[in-house]
């Protein structure tokens, strides 16, 4: 029966009818629904791993106990699970493994915009981009085919618009192969002989998976006028298609690396113009200039940013749809923290000490937008920590006086540990906040290893922050409840004047965790306010002054009391 999916559904379900037994994954846009939806398959165990470099090695060593496995991340994870990937590339497997990787043109959601397909060069792995949710579906099947018949880790390279968008699907049965008996290799550790032995097989692959390109319908040519041709892949194949219509040339590449060539020499044969349809980097559009070919690609489109069907009848010189649009000057909106959000006290109390805050990936970010404007920088996950400690090593005691790194607790458990272990082996006295709103909340409220939940929310181990910390070397560890300003202020300030390395853990649930309950509104008191706008300073988007009187928007507000704590008149009081 047909369906609409997701693609990252449509991949699920693919994992699924394929007989993957074992994913492990970490959390992050565009990605996440990947597991989430595999995760409701009761044959599939899917987990939560403290970060992607863990969880491709979970489903690697899933795989060498003869089970096919898959591991899903977003563009920038693919980073932490590099140091695996390459490896595992010259070492092999014993069952089918994929690894499905999310990048984001565009950067709805991720602080860069770097291309993966350059992750399959660099690793020698070959690499599959599925342009619809049924291609997802597919090729997924198809990629732990190509996994077991090659003897290597198979990528799919999934984007936002892929992703996050809705086709039709038609689903299969699932099929599970038998369990791969495991046997021991001494090739199989990587030193030495072992390891140049593997680099020379690897490289044949890579030969022989070429020729395997050049006749997998996973490429194919759709042939239509002559005058020019467009040699694409992924969601720029749709946009292909909707703007130049049935009557296009079009090779629709699915295996993007490594690419075929007689095929591609041969299509550009048959056409009077090449074009190199493709977002951001010019990957496939050097591959074709590598083999001799003239073609127009990035010197008509651009390198940067997401593409969209009018950008690319724009750049071709074609009329562009008139579109809607609003007359009015609408002020930006731009993004806020949740009403009521726990990481508003501590941000607040950052922005009043003048801290130089290096910051973290999660929606604390969202600490650096006014009116807070509390946070200098961010990297990297766990960069807030060992950055801290390198800044305060640059600034000596000026800068362990005034400077902070914030991290969210699933944050800290992913890079975060190896960053405070250098601060308190290394001793500056580096002051590390730990924003500990007991869930993964950029990503949608997944759990993590501090929540005591796995995946399915079923009882797991839990860590406990303050005994981890003090294990990890810190003496100081302090505990506030960023609802509380006044102690959230001096203890704060007690740990930036502290000749030593010090933790303070802001703990209160996300006021956005299912069955939380919240307390009455906050009830203004319009005859006591003077519209000093003190309240407002907090950026919550459930305070406005209007007509100098201070409002609440009693649908958003969640009772937390901090606005009232800043009120110096009684203008705001529990409800």
């Amino acid at each position: 029966m047909k369906e609409l999916m997701l693609g990252n559904k449509a991949l699920a379900r693919g994992l699924y009818e394929a007989g993957c037994m074992i994913i492990s994954s970490y959390p992050g846009t565009p990605s996440t629904e990947i597991t989430e939806e595999a995760a409701k398959y009761d044959d599939i165990y899917c987990e939560w791993a403290p970060n992607e470099k863990v969880a491709l090695e979970v489903a690697h060593g899933a795989t060498v106990g003869g089970r096919r496995s898959a591991c899903a991340m977003k563009h920038v994870g693919l980073n932490v699970a590099a140091d695996p990937l390459f490896t595992i590339s010259y070492q092999g497997l014993n069952a089918g493994l994929v690894v499905c990787v999310a990048d984001d043109p565009g950067m709805h959601s991720s602080q860069n915009e770097q291309d993966s397909r350059h992750y399959a060069v660099a690793a020698k792995i070959p690499m599959l981009e599925p342009s619809d949710s049924e291609e997802s579906r597919i090729f997924a099947k198809r990629a732990f085919e190509i996994s077991e018949r090659f003897n290597t880790p198979v990528l799919i390279k999934m984007c936002t618009r892929v992703s996050h968008s809705q086709s039709v699907v038609e689903p299969e049965e699932r099929i599970v192969p038998k369990q791969v008996p495991y046997e021991k290799d001494p090739t199989k550790v990587m030193m030495t002989v072992n390891s140049r032995n593997a680099h020379v097989r690897v490289e044949q692959r890579t030969l022989d998976l070429i020729a395997y390109a050049e006749e997998s319908d996973l490429n194919r040519v759709e042939m239509g006028d002559p005058s020019f041709g467009i040699i694409t892949s992924s969601t720029s194949y749709q946009y292909a298609r909707e703007v130049f219509g049935e009557k296009a040339s079009i090779l629709k590449l699915g295996m993007v690396y490594p690419l075929p060539e007689k095929l591609i020499r041969d299509f550009a044969a048959k056409v009077d113009r090449v074009i190199v349809l493709e977002e951001l980097d010019p990957f496939i559009e050097n591959h074709c200039k590598q083999l001799g070919i003239q073609v127009s690609g990035k010197d008509t489109f651009p390198i940067c940013g997401e593409f969209s069907q009018n950008l690319v009848r724009s750049r071709m010189g074609m009329e562009v749809p008139e579109t809607i649009t609003i007359e009015e000057d609408i002020p930006v909106r731009p993004p806020v923290m949740c009403a009521g959000c726990p990481h508003r006290g501590i941000f607040y109390a950052l922005k009043k000490n003048n801290c130089m805050v290096y910051g973290d990936i999660g929606c604390y970010t969202l600490g650096a937008v006014a009116p807070l404007n509390a946070m200098d920088l961010n990297v990297c996950m766990g960069a807030s920590c060992s950055g801290l400690h390198g800044f305060n090593l640059a600034m000596g005691r000026e800068g362990e006086k005034r400077s902070v790194g914030v991290i969210g607790d699933s944050t800290f458990i992913h890079s975060g540990m190896t960053g405070i272990t250098d601060i308190s082996y290394n001793m500056t006295n580096s002051t590390v906040i730990i924003l500990d709103n007991s869930i993964t909340g950029m990503t949608g409220h997944q759990q993590n290893p501090t929540t005591g939940k796995n995946l399915r929310g079923e009882p797991a181990g839990k860590v406990d922050l303050e005994s981890l910390c003090r294990a990890l070397g810190f003496e100081r560890v302090r505990v506030v409840d960023p609802y509380d300003l006044e102690q959230t202020d001096k203890v704060l300030k007690e740990e930036l004047e502290a000749e030593a390395p010090s933790i303070i853990i802001s703990r209160r649930p996300c006021v956005m965790i299912k069955g939380t309950v919240h307390k009455p509104p906050i009830v203004p008191r319009e005859d006591k306010c003077g519209g000093c706008k003190a309240c407002m300073q907090i950026g919550c988007p459930a305070i406005s002054v209007r007509e100098k009187k201070v409002k609440i928007d009693n649908t958003l507000c969640i009772g937390c009391e901090v606005c009232t704590q800043m009120c110096r008149t009684g203008a705001l009081t529990k409800g």
